[in-house]
């Protein structure tokens, strides 16, 4: 009923720069958080950003002051301008929202496919 789809990922340079977006489709009612994790290999998935219906941000420590969240609610898109990229940012990245699809009285929480952001030294 719902589904997410990322863009932007690929293969950038340290103290390069990256946008990752991430669009929200179906039946949709509302969607409140909005958020990207990311997984690199042998490690677990950690939040890198979040953000909610009422603008309110948060970052990871790794990532404040390089990192920014934003999101458009007319398009349902999440962004993630990544800037300043480290070869410690290198994993997929997923997208992550808590939708309220047409007919539910619940928010449930959506995943995207995830896209890859490679940084090379």
């Amino acid at each position: 009923q719902v589904q997410l789809v990322e863009s932007g990922g690929g293969l950038v340079q340290a103290g390069g720069s990256l946008r990752l977006s991430c669009a929200a489709s179906g039946s949709i009612f509302s969607i409140n958080f909005m958020g990207w994790y990311r997984q690199a290999p042998g490690k677990q998935r950690e939040l890198v950003a979040a953000i909610t219906s009422g603008d309110s941000t948060n970052y990871a420590d790794s990532v404040k002051g390089r990192f920014t969240i934003s999101r458009d609610n007319a398009k349902n898109t999440v962004y993630l301008q990544m800037s300043t990229l480290k070869p410690e940012d290198t994993a997929v990245y997923y997208c992550n929202a808590g939708v309220r699809y047409s007919g539910s009285v619940y928010f449930h929480d959506y995943w995207g496919q995830g896209t890859q952001v490679t940084v090379s030294s």
